[in-house]
Parts: structure tokens; sequence; C-alpha cells
């Protein structure tokens, strides 16, 4: 049974900082997609990142792209989310997602694994 648990969400001002931790457990991840969604009060769940967990290739969200970088650590089974340049439209419940899925684009309905969710706000 996959669990994804993440952690490193919080209160940051704008143009700060924030790192976002996905710890994966219960089975191997070889040939998962890893990815980031987020979720605003009010709006559908967004794409934000994927990382390939066996080859490592990457896809960031338009929205992000140069701010946010996702990558992972496969000896401790971890992917991370690195937040630059925080704004507060950033403000969202991030949520973490794995996956056997075609390719790094797909949407939260392909993912069958998730994690609980971290808050992020960004204050102006």
């Amino acid at each position: 049974q996959v669990q994804l648990v993440e952690s490193g969400g919080g209160l940051v001002q704008a143009g700060g900082s924030l790192t976002l931790s996905c710890a994966a457990s219960g089975r191997t991840f070889s040939g998962y997609v890893m990815a980031w969604f987020r979720q605003a009060p009010g709006k559908e769940r967004e794409f934000v990142a994927a990382i390939s967990w066996t080859a490592g290739s990457r896809f960031h969200a338009d929205s992000v792209k140069g701010r946010f970088t996702i990558f992972r650590d496969s000896a401790k089974n971890t992917v991370y989310l690195q937040m630059n340049s925080l704004k507060p439209e950033d403000t969202a419940v991030y949520y973490c997602a794995a996956g056997i899925v075609p390719d790094l684009t797909r949407g939260a309905e392909d993912y069958d694994n998730w994690g609980q969710g971290t808050q992020v706000t960004v204050s102006s």
C-alpha cells in the first residue's frame, strides 16, 4: 500500500522560499511518476510539477516554471518541491501524488495515490 506524507508547508512572505517534502513508502517506485498538485479555496486541483522516478525527467506548469523545481532523492524515497519567489497566488494546499501514468503532463484524475496535503500560505 502506497503511503505519501507531505511536510514543509507554512506561512511565508511574498518573495520568500519554501521546500516541500513528500516521503513515499509501501513499494518500489520504479516506473512511477511523482507529482505535486495544489488546490486553492474554491478552485480545482491544479497541476504543479511532475518527475519520472526512474529517469528523473521533469515537467513544470507554466505558472511555476523558473520559480519551482521538483526533484527526488531515490535513496530517501522522497520527492521535493523547491519553491522560490513565492507569490500570494501560490497560496494553496499542496498535494503529493504517485501513479503509473504515460507521461508527465497528466491531470489529477490519472493519479491514484495521494498524500494528505500541506498548507502553503504566502502573505503580501
